[in-house]
């Protein structure tokens, strides 16, 4: 049965190169996109290695094509010479599209002026403020274990910008990556601290920056999302949660408008792979199954965020507390590292957050107070027990209604503080969900 999607695809191949040897391209290109979706289930059900390589090969070159027609039809130009077609359906094809500007814009055809156009500023005007101008201040220290993403990461953004004469002959950066993982992990921290430490543009890209409601612009913002990298290159793109753009194909519930997305980021990503542009991306996901086989395929590296493990939670406890005052010991925090086996970046962050109130929530419950000194001489004000020697029964109102509310000081976060608060805290993610991760990285990924 599936033998009869091939022969669709070639009967609409063979319209579709009719029509584009006739010049008539806005008949072309949907009856190219109808050869690819056929192509595309064909290939879901073909066995044959050798068979699936060359359907395969046609699928990218038609893909080639309808992005140029696209690309034509987009810039109202008539092209130029059409393809060929051999009679087992392959394209030979021959490039039509008008030249561009150097801002990625429609090239001039007696419109005057300088060649801008008002829909391309638009587009880009709105893509604007995906561009990340300040550093976000994560540093790859901040980043707990995760040692082999980081290499990794660190290869394909430090190395080929501050040492370029590494990669000579065959030696090239790598050019996509996918960070998946349960959610909370940190692959969107560490996607911060790559924009923190790379020397490059970085665009941090989400589905609602690229979907739009006007048919045929959402192709177009990914478009000119990757010309804008181009021109900006060293340059990274950052898409988060990519399954919400890139669902498998086929589904039930797919519209047209996210077909069109996706080919025209698989278009985008395979350009920038080839042409080795300086262009980075960069991809995160809770989800991988739900990736599309095609887009999965675009990632050279696919990493595994896992769980982090006993010293990563302690690195974090240390990390999410920062400076603020405590007396807790390291012992205290490997201690608390093993109690919380189990939960993610994520899950750790907010007990942390949660026992960061602790010490307000004593202050505000305290009936009695004593007079400290800082470490830079200044008094102050300080919850303690009634036994203790100086205390002073009065509350925080009080206090507050006497002029001192400057100077009540919350006590330093105890040991305590976390086993109460952890007490009542599960972590988040399922044995269910981390056998489907690392299902997933079995048969496609790698560890990080």
């Amino acid at each position: 049965m599936y033998s009869n999607f091939k022969e669709q695809a070639i009967e609409f191949v063979r319209q579709a190169v009719a029509e584009d040897n006739a010049g008539n391209y806005a008949k072309a290109f949907p009856l190219y996109m109808n050869a690819l979706e056929y192509f595309k289930t064909h290939l879901k059900y073909e066995k044959n290695p050798k068979i699936k390589e060359a359907i395969t090969h046609k699928f990218t070159e038609y893909l080639r094509r309808a992005e140029e027609i696209r690309a034509v039809l987009d810039e109202g130009g008539a092209g130029g010479g059409g393809p060929t077609v051999n009679g087992d359906g392959a394209l030979v094809v021959k490039p039509k599209s008008k030249p561009r500007s150097k801002d990625g814009g429609g090239g001039g055809d007696g419109g005057g002026g300088d060649g801008e156009d008002p829909e391309q500023t638009k587009l880009r005007s709105g893509l604007n403020s995906a561009i990340i101008r300040e550093k976000p201040n994560v540093k790859w220290e901040d980043v707990a274990g995760l040692e082999s993403a980081k290499q990794s990461l660190q290869e394909a953004v430090i190395l080929p910008v501050k040492f370029p004469q590494f990669f000579t002959g065959k030696r090239r950066p790598w050019r996509a990556f996918l960070l998946y993982g349960p959610p909370g992990t940190g692959k969107s921290y560490l996607a911060k601290a790559v924009a923190t430490e790379a020397d490059s543009t970085f665009f941090s890209i989400s589905s609602s920056d690229l979907v739009s409601k006007w048919m045929g612009e959402s192709e177009k913002l990914v478009a000119n999302l990757f010309q804008m990298a181009r021109e900006a290159a060293p340059s990274i793109i950052f898409i988060d949660e990519i399954d919400s753009l890139c669902g498998t194909r086929g589904e039930g519930n797919e519209s047209e408008a996210s077909r069109r997305i996706k080919t025209e980021l698989l278009v985008q990503m395979q350009g920038v792979g080839n042409q080795d542009t300086k262009v980075l991306v960069l991809a995160a996901t809770n989800t991988p199954y739900s990736l599309d086989q095609a887009v999965r395929r675009r990632f050279d590296k696919r990493i595994y965020i896992p769980l982090p493990e006993l010293k990563a939670r302690q690195h974090m406890f240390k990390v999410h507390l920062g400076d603020t005052p405590h007396n807790l010991s390291e012992w205290d925090f490997e201690d608390l590292a093993r109690k919380t086996d189990g939960f993610s970046g994520s899950d750790v962050a907010v007990a942390v957050k949660d026992v960061l109130f602790e010490p307000v929530r004593k202050t505000q419950d305290a009936m009695h107070f004593k007079k400290v000194t800082t470490k830079e001489g200044e008094e102050m004000w300080m919850p303690c027990g009634p036994r203790e020697p100086n205390a002073k029964q009065t509350t925080m109102i009080e206090l507050a209604s006497a002029g001192l509310a400057a100077q009540i000081l919350p006590p330093p976060i105890m040991k305590g503080d976390f086993d109460k608060v952890l007490a009542k805290q599960r972590p988040t993610v399922s044995k269910g969900d981390l056998e489907v991760q690392e299902r997933f990285t079995r048969e496609f990924g790698e560890e990080g």
